[in-house]
C-alpha cells in the first residue's frame, strides 16, 4: 500500500491550496503509468454533504453510486479521470455511525467503546479497504492512494483522524512493500513586500508534534518564492531544499500540475514512494506519457482568444463554489472550442419584478447583463427564492433565441415558463414551491420522502433514452447519436407527465426520457439555436480533457461554432472521444 497524505496548516483552505496539490500529485503519478485513487477526509459530524447548505460548504458533488460528497471528490474525478464511490469521502459522522452500529450489534463484546482504539481503527480499516477499490476501466487495484485531510492540523475535530494517520504511517513505513509520503500545504503571506515564513514554521512544528513528518512542504503564495525564503523554510523546518516547493497563483488552476512537475514533485514522489520497485509494463508507461501530452496540449490555449460571453443565473451566486462543477464544465468546453470564458454571475432574485420596486439599480443591472451575453445557463438549486427570476430568464432566452442550458432546476423552470406561456396556464408552478397549486408543471416524485432529507432524492447514475424520431436533436448529436446515455442525477421533483403531450404539440419536445418512459429527462426546441434542458447533472462527469457534451454544445452554440462541433462529432464516428456518457 502506497499513500500520499496531503495535510494543511496555518489556515483552512489556504487559498484552495490542498486540492490542487492532491489532484496534481495524482495526475503526475498517472502520467508515470500508475493507477491512482483518492480519499477525502472531512472532520465534520455530518454523515455526508447531502444536507449541507451550498452557501456554507459549496456544492454537493454526486458520485456514480449516488453518494453525496464533498466537492473535492469532483476535483479528483476531473483531474484523474476516475470514478469514485461514496466511501471515498470519509466523515466523522460516517465513522461514528459505523462504530455505534457495531456497538449496538454487540461486536465489541461488552468492552468500553473509545476513540482509541475503536474510532481510530474504524478510520484505518476504512482507508485500507477503500484504497483497494478499482476506480478505472482496468478493474485493477490502485497503486497509490491520495488522502486529503480537510481542515487544519491542530483542529480539535480532526484529532482522531490525525491519530489514525499517525498509526497508518507507522504501519506502512515498517512494511518494505509499502510507503507513506506526507505533503504538508502551508501558507507564505506577503506582508509589506516581505515573504513571511513564521506561519509555516509553526505549522510544521504542529505537524511534527502530532506525530506526522513532512516529506514535502508545499507553500501557497502569490508569486514564485524567493530562494532565500526556501532556504529559510528548509533550515527552520528540518527538511532538504528540494523538499520545499512553491505553489503560486497561475493563470488557470489546470497549469498547477505543470508548475509542480517543473519543481520536481514527480521525482520526489518516485523516491518517497519507492516507485522503482513497482514493475510497470511498457503499455502503462506509454499510456501515462500520452496522458501528460494530452493534458499539456489541452491547457496550452493561445492568449488573446476571442471571448464567449455567458451568464449564470442562480440562487447561490454569492458563493460560486456552490456551482463549482458547472463552472468547471464551462471552462472545459471553452478550452475545447478555443474561446476565453467570460462568465457573469447573476442573482436570479435581481431579475424579479419585486426587485424593480425594492432596488431598481440591481434590477436594471441584472437585465443589462442578459441583454449583452451570448448564452445563458440556469443550474440546479432548491427552494422558491429567486424562482420567478429564473422563469423570466428562460422566457427571455426562448423568445430572444439566445442559447440556453437548463440543468435540473433549470429544466424545471423552463418547463414552468412553457406551460404558463405556450399552454396559457399563468398560474403554473412546481409542487416544490406551492403544494396546492392549481396547475403543477413539476411534481414530487412518488418514491421520494418529504420527511427525511439525507439521501432520499433520486441520486447517482441513471439511464436516459433518446426517443424515436429525435435524430434531429443537437443534444443527441453531441452524444455521438447514442440511443442511451448515462448521467448523474440529484432531484426529488420531476416534470408532470400529464402535460407532456400538450407541450410537445406546441413544439416543446422532450427528446429523452427515463427507462420507464414516464419521467422526462431532456427537452429541446427545434427552431432555436440551442434551447436545451436536462434533469440530470452532466457537469459532474465533465473532464479537463473531455468536456461534457451538453456543456460543449452550449458553449459552442454561444460562440457560433455548434455546427462545426457537430460535424467533428459525426466525422470522428466515435462516441465522445470513445467514452460512453
Amino acid at each position: 500500500m502506497r499513500v500520499v497524505l496531503v495535510s494543511g496548516g496555518v489556515i483552512s483552505g489556504i487559498g484552495k491550496g490542498q486540492f490542487p496539490v492532491s489532484s496534481s500529485s495524482g495526475l503526475l503519478l498517472k502520467t508515470a503509468g500508475l493507477r491512482v485513487t483518492a480519499i477525502k477526509i472531512d472532520p465534520y459530524l455530518n454523515v455526508d454533504a447531502g444536507t449541507l447548505g451550498p452557501l456554507e460548504h459549496g456544492e454537493c458533488f454526486v458520485l456514480a453510486d449516488g453518494g453525496e460528497s464533498d466537492l473535492d471528490l469532483g476535483n479528483y474525478e476531473r483531474y484523474l479521470d476516475i470514478q469514485l464511490t461514496r466511501d471515498n469521502n470519509i466523515t466523522t459522522g460516517k465513522v461514528y455511525q459505523a462504530v455505534i452500529e457495531k456497538e449496538r450489534r454487540g461486536d465489541y463484546l461488552g468492552r468500553t467503546v473509545q476513540v482509541v482504539p475503536h474510532i481510530v481503527q474504524q478510520i484505518n480499516d476504512t482507508i485500507e479497504r477503500v484504497a483497494k477499490i478499482p476506480v478505472d476501466d482496468s478493474g485493477a487495484v490502485p497503486d497509490v492512494c491520495i488522502i486529503e485531510l480537510g481542515g487544519t492540523i491542530g483542529d480539535l475535530e480532526s484529532g482522531p483522524f490525525v491519530e489514525a494517520l499517525v498509526q497508518l504511517r507507522h504501519k506502512l513505513v515498517r512494511d518494505p512493500e509499502s510507503s507513506f509520503f506526507n505533503i504538508h500545504v502551508s501558507f507564505v503571506p506577503l506582508i509589506h513586500g516581505e515573504e513571511k515564513t513564521k506561519p509555516t514554521q509553526h505549522a510544521i512544528r504542529q505537524l511534527r508534534s502530532s506525530g506526522l513528518v513532512p516529506d514535502l512542504v508545499a507553500c501557497r503564495c502569490d508569486a514564485s518564492l524567493d530562494q532565500a525564503t526556501i532556504n529559510k523554510i528548509a533550515f527552520s523546518c528540518q527538511v532538504d531544499l528540494d523538499q520545499v516547493i512553491g505553489v503560486h497563483d497561475m493563470e488557470t488552476i489546470y497549469q498547477v500540475p505543470v508548475l509542480l512537475e517543473e519543481q520536481g514533485l514527480l521525482t520526489l514522489l518516485r523516491k518517497g514512494l519507492d516507485l522503482d520497485r513497482l514493475p510497470l509494463d511498457a503499455a502503462r508507461k506509454a499510456e501515462g506519457a500520452k496522458l501528460w501530452d494530452l493534458w499539456q496540449k489541452t491547457i496550452d490555449v493561445p492568449k488573446n482568444l476571442p471571448p464567449v460571453e455567458l451568464a449564470l443565473v442562480g440562487k447561490y451566486t454569492s458563493h460560486m463554489d456552490s456551482y463549482l462543477s458547472t463552472v468547471k464544465a464551462l471552462e472545459h468546453a471553452s478550452m475545447h472550442v478555443k474561446r476565453k470564458l467570460n462568465l457573469t454571475n447573476v442573482d436570479s432574485e435581481h431579475l424579479e419584478e419585486s426587485m424593480l420596486q425594492k432596488d431598481p439599480s440591481k434590477y436594471k443591472a441584472a437585465w443589462a447583463v442578459l441583454d449583452k451575453v451570448q448564452g445563458i445557463i440556469v443550474p440546479g438549486g432548491f427552494g422558491n427564492r429567486g424562482i420567478e427570476g429564473m422563469i423570466a430568464t428562460a422566457k427571455f432566452a426562448r423568445q430572444k433565441k439566445i442559447p440556453y442550458l437548463g440543468i435540473c432546476l433549470g429544466l424545471q423552470v423552463a418547463v414552468i415558463e412553457a406551460v404558463r406561456d405556450l399552454l396559457n396556464k399563468p398560474n403554473a408552478t412546481s409542487e416544490e414551491f406551492h403544494e396546492n397549486a392549481e396547475t403543477k408543471a413539476v411534481i414530487f416524485m412518488p418514491e421520494g420522502s418529504k420527511e427525511k432529507m439525507g439521501g432520499t432524492m433520486r441520486l447517482g447514475t441513471r439511464p436516459t433514452h433518446f426517443q424515436v424520431g429525435t435524430e434531429w436533436s443537437k443534444l443527441r448529436g453531441l452524444y455521438g447519436g447514442l440511443e442511451v446515455i448515462d448521467e448523474r442525477h440529484r432531484h426529488r421533483y420531476e416534470v408532470n407527465p400529464d402535460l407532456v403531450d400538450e407541450l410537445e404539440s406546441k413544439g416543446f419536445h422532450f427528446v429523452a426520457k427515463d427507462d420507464t418512459g414516464n419521467r422526462m429527462e431532456a427537452f429541446e426546441l427545434k427552431d432555436h439555436p440551442y434551447f436545451v434542458g436536462l434533469q440530470a447533472h452532466p457537469e459532474y462527469r465533465s473532464k479537463v480533457t473531455r468536456p461534457s457534451p451538453p456543456f460543449l454544445g452550449f458553449v459552442a452554440s454561444s460562440a457560433g461554432l455548434l455546427d462545426k462541433v457537430l460535424q467533428e462529432m459525426a466525422a470522428e464516428k466515435v462516441v465522445v472521444n470513445g467514452h460512453r456518457f
